[in-house]
């Protein structure tokens, strides 16, 4: 039996299985970067070992430090959680190796399925439906489009669509980039691309009596090949296709002797109603809560039951219980290409209730650092139908404060209302087809930010305290307050507040009750800086005064190149001195396990260049120039 367990993982899954070790009476051991030290899931675990430093490969991929964290912490088993190292089957055997007991499915299942490319021969071999793959000197222009995809990996990373031949090259080249930074291998291969498939994927548990299957779930909402939202079970799915689902998914499993929790992802074509195997994971899915709510099952506990040789109640399969959905709630900006976001969530508050699960491992006051994934939280709602749990979700999403970094709470929010979702339109093209619009700004957010800050600066006033904010003996002209989007609200302060289109009901530097057409609506505000961040019924708002006085020395040089995230720079593409076009890539940004190309914003030279590879980069941080002129017009003007 075990006794005490260590997860060599981080946040969000760290803290969902340590609650599980609670429940079963399991001591938990929590291992961590120096960067997450302070994250909640160090201080749920009974015990923390640290492991100095704060990229992924000096800590939680380091194999060795993990194994040594585990023997001084007294650790008698490890569950990897998902990513990092869970489908390592290196780690799998050190820890057997080791004498622990390994929480997940044998070395050579893992090895097996470990690549996509051999493990489609395999499943091939065994039955089941496969798409047909590519060589890059042999695909023509009647096999397009195409998708090059990395073998090691996954979640979108080392992944691109083809549609043009003369394409292929070059994309396979930034596929095998893209895949060697983030899985240590740069294969990748060529295989027929589904428009409008929908990425359906079976739940499967190995165990010592055979393979349990768990229902199905639908994880066609994606962006950039990473999913966004998943449920279960998959809507409008036909009860025969479902059922082969099930089979080839049995059958996968079956074919390689599986033991423990693992997941059979398929690409289901609903126009021909065909599916083909896309992967299997050998680990539990980030998706996982979906299938445990609508199963009534504790995935991690079955986990652990089959690890110790436990028997278990085989009618867990059972019936299904309504709809679940989950969103993935992440540090990043829709509008901006989901350029990933890092620094302090100021306020992070989702409302629970009944059918809602949060799954998390920030919580308020806590730092979103830029070397892990960008994912905050996935926010969950079950109900005995699916309508029911759509509406519900988007409740609580609307409720949620989350304020210092942009996130796409508001994105989620407006696919869930979605008229094409609610109607279960959904394919993995859905946000291609159906783009997500910016909500309408709400104007009486910016009405209550100024009129909170209004009562601030009375509030933080030393003297003639008792007189109205704003107020004067005789008026000229409104009081301004500019905010950054060419947002000016123009009002008068003194014994009450006068704002056109509005009144105001009550007023306080917290919250500002406004009444319109004589309907009052409340806002929550909270100043932070120049930040003011408004929540209402309608959602939240963030907006950035504009100082009166701006200092001269702040103003950046034109044709600076900005940094859009923090990040590390992987390629300078350019030297001081070099004649660029517009488009040009002039260096690429490693963010988040992402990579993201900076290029030239117009024809001109490089007149300075201020990083190199390797290079640790700020939010704004000036990369390089590019000046309309020539570099010897630049140095003698």
């Amino acid at each position: 039996m075990i006794t005490r367990l260590l997860v060599a993982n981080r946040a969000e899954i760290a803290s969902r299985v340590f609650r599980t070790c609670r429940r079963l009476g399991i001591e938990t051991v929590a291992v961590h970067s120096d960067a997450d030290a302070a994250l909640p899931y160090v201080r749920e675990a009974d015990h923390a070992a640290q492991l100095p430093g704060n990229a992924p490969a000096d800590t939680y991929l380091r194999i060795d430090l993990v194994l040594d964290a585990a023997r001084r912490s007294g650790a008698d088993a490890i569950h990897p959680g998902y990513g990092f190292l869970s489908e390592n089957a290196d780690f799998a055997r050190a820890v057997i190796d080791a004498g622990l007991t390994w929480i997940g499915p044998h070395p050579d299942a893992i090895e097996q399925m470990g690549s996509k490319i051999e493990s489609k021969k395999l499943m091939d071999a065994a039955g089941v439906p496969v798409l047909t793959n590519h060589a890059v000197d042999t695909a023509t222009e009647a096999d397009l489009p195409l998708i090059v995809k990395a073998s090691a990996g996954g979640g979108g990373r080392g992944m691109r669509i083809v549609r043009a031949l003369a394409d292929l090259p070059g994309e396979i080249a930034r596929a095998s980039d893209e895949a060697a930074s983030a899985f240590g291998d740069g294969t990748v291969f060529v295989e027929t691309y589904v428009e409008r498939g929908r990425h359906v994927e079976v739940q499967v548990l190995g165990h010592r009596d055979g393979v349990l299957v768990l229902g199905e779930r639908d994880c066609s909402i994606q962006r950039r090949h990473q999913k966004v939202v998943e449920e279960a079970p998959a809507p409008s799915l036909p009860e025969p296709t479902r059922a082969a689902l099930h089979e080839a998914a049995r059958a996968a499993a079956a074919a390689i002797d599986y033991r423990g929790a693992g997941t059979v992802e398929f690409l289901y074509d609903a126009a021909t109603d065909r599916f083909f195997f896309l992967e299997m994971n050998t680990r539990l899915q980030v998706e996982h809560p979906v299938t445990e709510l609508v199963h009534g099952v504790d995935l991690v506990d079955l986990q652990i039951a089959v690890a110790e040789d436990r028997a278990f109640d085989p009618r867990v399969l059972g019936e299904t219980d309504g709809h679940a959905i989950e969103v993935r709630l992440y540090a990043e900006d829709p509008a901006a290409g989901y350029q990933p976001q890092s620094g302090v969530l100021t306020t992070f508050e989702i409302p629970g209730g009944d059918g809602i699960r949060v799954d998390t491992g920030f919580e308020s006051g806590s730092e979103v650092s830029t070397h892990y994934d960008a994912m905050l939280a996935k926010v969950i709602a079950h109900a005995p139908d699916r309508r029911t749990a759509t509406r519900k979700l988007a409740g609580v999403l609307r409720r949620a404060r989350i304020h210092g970094l942009v996130t796409n709470r508001d994105q989620l929010v407006q696919i869930l209302t979605s008229p094409e979702f609610i109607d279960e339109q959904i394919s993995t093209a859905f946000l291609d087809e159906c783009p997500i619009v910016p909500p309408a700004r709400d104007p009486g957010a910016a009405v209550a930010a100024t009129v909170a800050l209004a009562e601030l600066a009375g509030e933080a006033r030393a003297v003639q305290r008792g007189i109205p904010v704003a107020w004067r003996s005789v008026v000229s002209q409104p009081q301004r307050t500019e905010f950054e989007g060419d947002l000016v609200v123009e009002w008068l302060g003194g014994r009450g507040y006068t704002v056109d289109g509005f009144s105001v009901v009550a007023a306080s530097t917290t919250s500002v009750t406004l009444e319109a057409d004589g309907v009052a609506t409340t806002y929550d505000v909270a100043v932070s800086g120049l930040a003011v961040d408004v929540d209402s019924p309608g959602g939240h708002v963030r907006l950035i005064r504009v100082p009166r006085f701006t200092d001269p020395a702040d103003a950046i040089a034109s044709g600076s190149l900005l940094a859009p995230m923090p990040g590390t720079v992987v390629k300078v593409a350019v030297e001081r001195g070099a004649s660029v076009a517009a488009g040009d890539v002039v260096l690429v940004l490693e963010a988040m396990k992402m990579q993201h190309t900076v290029s030239a914003p117009t024809e001109g030279t490089v007149t300075e260049v201020n990083v190199q590879q390797g290079s640790q980069v700020a939010a704004g941080d000036v990369l390089a120039v590019v000046s309309t002129g020539s570099t010897d017009e630049m140095e003698n003007p």
